[in-house]
């Protein structure tokens, strides 16, 4: 965004944070929920729509390519070579005609343009080529902004005896928000992967970040997580 200086809005709004925090601490949130011992990665909208340029949902090109993606290039790493689940998430719709009389978008459109993510063109909901699925990997597909809500993750996430969720991807301010809010809300530890979530708004980032850790998971580094990783195999 022109005119905007995002890292003096980061260094600021970090400033205000750190205020924040010691308040909350005194009141007894920010507690720790803490690593279990069988985590899941699950990474939400990291599809072309978000992660390219060129769609109304294109976020922070320079974040992505800088830090999201090579953030997730190396839990994926960790996570494969561990042989812990993997979970990408992505969203489409079958039926984008704003006018027609049923549609899979429910009222979603009436506020922000998902009609643009239609399901027959697959190249925008696929899972961008940098970090594509491997064999044994699942792709979920969602129709709201939660990766639980309406869907199948929770079953399968208990079905293969997971505690804990690490959840990556975008936007912190939506979709990862409300996975992680939705997470621990169905009793999974939530992490959030700092260098692996982004938004399309300066800002966006650091308060959702802020917010989360102070009420709904922890906010670990990608290096915290791998070593987490690692170490659990160990």
């Amino acid at each position: 965004m022109d005119g905007v200086d995002v890292k003096e809005l980061d260094r600021m709004l970090q400033q205000a944070f750190d205020e924040a925090s010691a308040l909350y601490k005194e009141r007894g949130f920010a507690r720790r929920v803490g690593f279990g011992k069988k985590p899941a990665l699950v990474s939400v909208d990291l599809a072309n729509a978000w992660t390219r340029p060129g769609n109304p949902f294109t976020c922070d090109q320079e974040k992505m390519d800088n830090e999201i993606i090579p953030g997730m290039q190396k839990l994926l790493k960790a996570f494969r070579a561990n042989g812990h689940p993997v979970i990408h998430v992505t969203t489409a719709y079958e039926i984008t005609d704003r006018k027609a009389p049923f549609t899979d978008m429910g009222l979603w459109h009436d506020k922000i343009p998902v009609d643009v993510v239609n399901q027959k063109d697959k190249d925008l909901w696929a899972i961008d080529s940098r970090i594509a699925p491997i064999e044994g990997e699942y792709t979920l597909l969602k129709k709201r902004a939660s990766s639980f809500h309406g869907t199948e993750l929770g079953g399968i996430l208990r079905a293969n005896g997971v505690d804990t969720i690490l959840v990556t991807g975008v936007t912190a301010c939506a979709c990862v928000r409300q996975t992680i809010c939705d997470g621990i809300a169905d009793g999974f530890r939530t992490i959030a992967v700092k260098e692996a979530i982004g938004d399309r708004v300066p800002g966006a980032v650091a308060w959702n970040l802020f917010d989360i850790d102070a009420k709904f998971g922890d906010v670990e580094t990608v290096d915290t997580c791998v070593d987490y990783l690692n170490n659990l195999s160990k």
